[in-house]
């Protein structure tokens, strides 16, 4: 049936991952676009029942190859993002230039929904790169293509993540950790499994033309959530705010390597807040309530970055007491 046929771009990711878990334990059919197949296949294979997915490799978005999937689609979902360039306009390739032509390819083949990831707390952030090809991409999504559904999220944490646990390796090993803009901007972080039903949710239902916030349910600060992951991985550190031209040399200097801890635009970034906002609805609105808190799940992958590993909890040690 063509309204179970998926087509999905950044397959590859967390978000991807368990998305696709999600529905091909639906009955939908998915055909997951990736640019290496042999690297990323033997992963997601394993994530669908079999017979729901399929691969393809593509990696250079010819018009003819992307035709051909959108023919046999009844909704796209694009997930692709980067948070930092590689090479001179990256972030306009890859969040603005391929949102508005899978956009327009989803009008062109008259596609029941168009779902496209974007970001959280975006709109005030006038001098980041990340943040203004992120919003020109939802500008040109809005102008192609009037069934299209643009999700922000706060972030998105779970132990497949880049962000909780590259800072449980971090707090692992320094013996002290600074804090950016003394640690008090704003985060509403969202479980990858919520946001998986939230998109799953937004597929079957009647929404179109909209935008919407995915956050988590509690609001918690830079510093809170270093003090959480500490309190995780049984660590003390010394915490300390870092002067503003400190942290740019320091970000001048990572952005050098080719897995950066920061950029010089991701420290721009930091400035502004990333939770809530006042301009579009949000997933409270629609009725998807967050059943995942911070603290409680991170606990459950935490013992990667402690001492003993998975024997290090203190439940499990007292049975060979």
């Amino acid at each position: 049936m063509k309204h179970k046929e998926i087509l999905l771009f950044g397959a590859t990711g967390q978000i991807g991952r368990n998305l696709i878990r999600k529905l091909s334990k639906n009955n939908y059919k998915i055909t997951a676009v990736t640019r290496n197949i042999h690297r990323a296949g033997y992963i997601l294979k394993t994530q669908a029942n079999p017979g729901y997915l399929e691969l393809v490799e593509l990696k250079n978005f010819k018009i003819d190859k992307i035709d051909k999937l959108f023919k046999k689609s009844s909704i796209c979902i694009n997930l692709i993002g980067i948070l930092h360039e590689r090479k001179k306009d990256e972030f306009k390739l890859i969040h603005t230039d391929l949102p508005n032509l899978l956009s327009i390819k989803s009008k062109e083949f008259k596609l029941e929904k168009f779902i496209h990831l974007s970001a959280l707390g975006i709109e005030a952030a006038t001098d980041s790169k990340y943040a203004l090809s992120k919003i020109e991409g939802e500008k040109k999504i809005k102008e192609n293509f009037k069934n299209s559904i643009i999700i922000k999220p706060s972030i998105v944490y779970s132990v497949d993540d880049k962000f909780s646990t590259k800072f449980m390796s971090l707090l692992s090993i320094l013996p002290l950790m600074p804090l950016y803009y003394n640690g008090k901007t704003k985060f509403s972080p969202i479980h990858v499994s919520d946001l998986v039903n939230i998109i799953f949710n937004l597929m079957s239902g009647k929404e179109e033309s909209l935008v919407l916030e995915c956050i988590g349910s509690e609001i918690i600060t830079f510093k809170e959530i270093i003090q959480i992951l500490l309190r995780s991985i049984d660590k003390k550190r010394i915490l300390f705010p870092i002067p503003l031209p400190v942290a740019k040399f320091t970000a001048k200097f990572f952005q050098l390597f080719p897995n950066p801890l920061l950029t010089e635009d991701q420290l721009r970034l930091l400035r502004y807040d990333n939770c809530k906002s006042e301009n579009y609805k949000n997933n409270f609105d629609f009725g998807y309530i967050p059943k995942k808190r911070f603290e409680e799940e991170v606990k459950k992958y935490s013992f990667n970055w402690k001492k003993g590993g998975q024997f290090s909890n203190h439940i499990t040690e007292n049975k060979f007491k």
